[in-house]
């Protein structure tokens, strides 16, 4: 008797000694992990700053609908970039303050493809790691919006990725490592291939974008005028990475 009640206090005390370790090396986890995970009294993972806002404006010198021009970009360290047969196509729209209406840029009389592109003058823009943008678009038919970048090198490209929104302006981010890229004709605003790529392959493999000279949007088909046939509509534009300061040679292109 005494010995089978010797063995039960044996087992008790050996499980007790168990779960305290265990408890121990799962908080020890959760102290070192909490970082990754966001939890309580721990650090998040780091975000991206603001890189620029684009922030569209109406200037006194404009009334009604106009052709979009410099003055209307509001972050006066940025040069608006408009690329396309018909480069100056975007026309302003909506109102300034306007919660149904904000002030923003439409593409319905563009009649060729066309892309617009922002310029920071003194900074490229690393856009590796979490770097994102974060836009409000609207769209018509078939139209979308597609994120486009010009490296430090010239080289345009234009992301797989399509943002639509029929019924209104919507708020939406793409965060740009998850993106494929398709080289850009930046005089027609049209795909093109890569030479002696196997099995006709078009997406331009291993993309630095350690240091982007340009971003912006485009639209791929051409407007269909006035009314809802077919356009793409974008009010706030923000692009979040790590500025990367020119060099003379990225500050003379």
């Amino acid at each position: 008797m005494y010995a089978r009640v010797k063995s039960i206090v044996g087992c008790a005390l050996a499980l007790t000694i168990v779960c305290v370790a265990f408890a121990q090396s799962t908080g020890a986890q959760e102290r070192q992990g909490g970082q990754g995970r966001g939890g309580a009294g721990a650090a998040r993972a780091s975000t991206l700053p603001l890189f620029f806002d684009v922030n569209f404006v109406r200037p006194p010198s404009q009334t009604g609908q106009t052709k979009v021009v410099q003055e209307n970009v509001g972050d006066q360290n940025l040069e608006l970039k408009q690329y396309g047969l018909h480069e100056s196509c975007l026309l302003t729209s909506g109102n300034p303050g306007s919660e149904t209406t904000p002030f923003s840029v439409w593409s319905g009389e563009c009649e060729h493809p066309f892309a617009t592109m922002f310029r920071h003058k003194t900074n490229l823009v690393d856009l590796t790691g979490a770097a994102r943008i974060r836009w409000t678009v609207k769209t018509s038919g078939f139209h979308v919006a597609r994120p486009v970048v010009k490296l430090a090198d010239g080289t345009m490209l234009v992301g797989e990725t399509a943002v639509a929104s029929v019924p209104m302006l919507m708020q939406s981010e793409i965060p740009i490592g998850a993106i494929r890229w398709i080289k850009l004709d930046p005089k027609r605003v049209v795909t093109m291939g890569l030479q002696n790529a196997p099995f006709n392959e078009i997406w331009v493999p291993n993309v630095d974008l350690s240091r982007v000279d340009e971003v912006g949007f485009a639209d791929l088909m051409p407007g269909s005028g006035h009314g809802t046939g077919g356009y793409i509509h974008v009010g706030q534009f923000q692009v979040y990475g790590r500025a990367v300061p020119r060099t003379p040679a990225t500050a003379s292109r």
